[in-house]
C-alpha cells in the first residue's frame, strides 16, 4: 500500500515535469538571415489604398557598440503579402541606435493584419547589436522579437513565422 504523502509527492513532481517540460520547448524563434529577401517598395501613392499607423521601438544591447552611423532598414509584414518597408530609420546625427537606448519611430504604411515576420538590414562598418524589437498598430497584435546578436553586414536578417495564409479567409 502506498502511503498518501508518497503519492502527493510523485503526483506533484509528474506535474511540474510534465508543465516544465511543455514550457521549456515553446521558444521564440531565433533571428536568423535571409539570403533573398527583396523588401516591396510602400506605394503609398495608389488610390484607395489604406495607409495605418505603426509604433516601432528599437532597444540596443547594453554590449552594442556606443553609437553606430551604419543605415539600418526595416521590413515587416503578415502573411498575406502586405508589408511596410522603410529603407533608413537611423539618423547618424541625432544619437539614433547608442548603446543601452530605446529609440522610437512613428511609421505610416500598408495596413497589415498580424505581423509575423521583421526583418532588418545594417549596412556600414561600425556594427550594430539590437536587442529587441517591438511593433504595435492600429489593426494589429503587439509584437516582440528578440535578436541580441550583432547584425552582419548587407544582409536582411531576422524572424519569419509566417504561415500561408488561407485561400478562403477573407480579406
Amino acid at each position: 500500500m502506498v502511503k498518501l504523502p508518497s503519492l502527493l509527492l510523485f503526483i506533484f513532481a509528474f506535474v511540474f515535469f510534465f508543465t516544465h517540460s511543455f514550457s521549456r520547448s515553446i521558444t521564440s524563434p531565433q533571428p536568423h538571415l535571409l539570403k533573398s529577401f527583396t523588401p516591396k517598395s510602400n506605394q503609398s501613392g495608389l488610390l484607395n489604398a489604406r495607409s495605418c499607423s505603426y509604433t516601432v521601438i528599437i532597444k540596443t544591447s547594453c554590449s552594442s557598440v556606443a553609437y553606430t552611423r551604419d543605415k539600418v532598414s526595416i521590413a515587416f509584414g503578415d502573411a498575406y503579402g502586405n508589408e511596410v518597408y522603410v529603407k533608413r530609420l537611423d539618423d547618424p546625427y541625432s544619437g539614433t541606435f547608442e548603446r543601452c537606448s530605446t529609440d522610437t519611430f512613428q511609421i505610416k504604411g500598408p495596413c497589415t493584419r498580424d505581423i509575423c515576420y521583421l526583418y532588418l538590414l545594417r549596412s556600414g562598418s561600425d556594427g550594430w547589436k539590437p536587442e529587441s524589437v517591438k511593433i504595435y498598430g492600429t489593426y494589429t497584435k503587439t509584437v516582440t522579437y528578440y535578436y541580441n546578436v550583432y547584425l552582419p553586414n548587407g544582409v536582411w536578417y531576422g524572424v519569419n513565422e509566417c504561415r500561408r495564409a488561407s485561400l478562403s479567409a477573407d480579406m
